[in-house]
């Protein structure tokens, strides 16, 4: 009688803004074996023991972690979890797309200098960046930033909790902050790590923060009184440690790295140089693997790293999904109608152009602006022409940053469309005619939480594994120009100020 052989299983987490999703897979072959979500709560700011809570719901949906052997997290960038001495949560998390610290990011750029930031953290910071909300706290809330022992990202909390760290009373191992690890991705995203030295930038975070910071050198290093501790940085396979028993968490799981989810979806996806992921979920990201680090003066891309050991210039947009359901919801129909209507009219849509900055924009940095439907005629202005022009919309502000990485020297050869709205035929049809480079549309799947879970393989093993690709729909390239030169022409009309200050009146 032959024996089945044994499988050697690894787990993923995405610990998203919207949700917490698991899956297990062959760390082998890469193979799902099971998988399971809980939803996040709603806001831009968020308690994080919200995200450890989904992340046990999860993880019991996906059939725990008896059978499993490693385990890593990736998670939404920038958000700010600020711990203070006894590892309890002073306040809850900012997150990537709360923009409150706006004047924050302005403030520290004019003090350093954007060429100057760009070239010492690899990018330029805006409101969405870990160091604004550092700014904003020490000047809005003085009294918990008193409070502040240790600045941790989303991820890096998760990965503590894993480990068996957290507040004193509540985790096995108590609130030891050494023990606090992040990877190189998401510590590219704070605006005080640099991907070109692959280390902190102390003098930044103390510039963001008015007080000193320091790496953490690892469980039961003691801390100096004042400094504040910021994560180990480790390379792309470190372990993070081994759990201890803790409740539904078994002891003995290697714990990896992790990484921030555009860096882990790249991993999932197995993005290659000349590979350009344009991602629509909640927000939009336009991203590529390239084995130089970008330093964007003009504060456009963004130069962060990957989870391999190469980098990830990055490009994000606040608008993406939600414009088409806004769209959607204006002309009241569903997802099928919509994609009917926007294939039914003509490329340009009849020279109408949205700019699509409902919630503000990230890029370029505009917070308080707002959208703008240009080029509106009495025979152009058609339900077609409306439904044509959301997508051609989203779409030109995402390819808009996938030219500003070719300014950055980015060899660009094919673009990998991914998220929810990927899987709208019109969309893709739309996209084929943006971008003048194939676009190849992946089977549907948890791009984050698969690069998780090849990752945990990874630090298991110590070898990257060569997972099968998904199957994929390629679309050759039916470049049309004038979709672009119509949404830059409407670009310039746009009416960015909304206060008498960001228009330079006086009161």
């Amino acid at each position: 009688m032959t024996s089945t052989p044994t499988r050697t299983l690894v787990a993923g987490v995405d610990s998203s803004t919207q949700s917490c999703k698991v899956v297990v897979r062959d760390a082998a072959t890469g193979d799902l074996v099971r998988q399971g979500v809980a939803r996040h709560p709603i806001g831009t700011e968020v308690a994080p023991a919200a995200w450890w809570d989904a992340l046990l719901e999860a993880l019991a949906a996906a059939g725990g972690l008896d059978d499993v052997r490693a385990i890593a997290v990736a998670g939404q960038q920038h958000g700010m979890v600020v711990l203070d001495s006894s590892g309890r949560v002073i306040r809850d998390a900012l997150l990537w797309n709360d923009t409150r610290s706006a004047g924050a990011a302005r403030d520290l750029t004019a003090q350093v200098g954007a060429a100057e930031y760009a070239r010492r953290a690899g990018s330029v910071p805006v409101a969405s960046f870990t160091a604004t909300k550092l700014r904003w706290l020490r000047d809005a809330e003085p009294q918990n930033a008193d409070l502040v022992a240790a600045v941790a990202l989303p991820h890096d909390w998760l990965t503590w909790r894993l480990l068996g760290y957290g507040p004193a009373g509540e985790a096995p191992l108590g609130p030891d902050l050494d023990a606090l690890v992040t990877d190189r991705s998401d510590a590219s995203g704070t605006s005080y790590w640099s991907p070109e030295t692959g280390r902190y930038d102390l003098e930044l975070f103390e510039l963001a923060f008015g007080r000193p910071g320091r790496e953490a050198g690892g469980a039961g290093t003691a801390a100096p009184d004042g400094d504040v501790v910021l994560p180990r940085v480790l390379g792309p396979s470190d372990p993070a440690g081994t759990t201890v028993a803790n409740g539904a968490i078994p002891a003995g799981l290697t714990v990896g790295p992790g990484a921030g989810d555009n860096a882990g979806a790249a991993l999932g996806l197995d993005a290659g140089v000349g590979d350009v992921v344009i991602s629509i979920g909640t927000s939009g990201t336009a991203f590529a693997v390239t084995e130089k680090a970008a330093t964007d003066p003009s504060g456009t891309v963004a130069g962060f790293a990957d989870a391999t050991g190469r980098y990830l210039p990055l490009v994000a947009t606040l608008n993406a999904a939600r414009v088409l359901t806004s769209i959607e919801t204006l002309l009241g129909v569903d997802h099928d109608e919509f994609a009917r209507l926007a294939l039914a009219a003509e490329p340009g849509a009849g020279g109408i152009a949205l700019v699509p900055y409902f919630t503000g924009e990230r890029t370029p940095d505009l917070p308080n602006a707002t959208a703008t439907l240009a080029g509106m005629t009495l025979e152009g202005t058609t339900r077609e022409n409306i439904a044509r022009a959301g997508i051609e919309g989203m779409l030109s502000a995402l390819a808009d940053g996938a030219s500003a990485m070719r300014f950055q020297s980015l060899d660009m050869r094919r673009v990998l469309l991914i998220g929810g709205a990927a899987q709208n035929v019109a969309v893709q049809r739309v996209a084929a005619q943006v971008f003048d480079v194939p676009v190849v549309v992946p089977a549907p799947g948890e791009y984050v939480a698969n690069g998780a879970a090849r990752q945990a393989a990874w630090t298991l093993t110590g070898a990257n594994p060569a997972w099968a690709a998904s199957s994929e729909v390629t679309l050759e390239s039916d470049h049309h120009a004038e979709i672009t030169k119509r949404y830059r022409e409407a670009q310039r009309l746009t009416s960015l100020p909304r206060t008498a200050e960001e228009s330079g009146a006086s009161a």
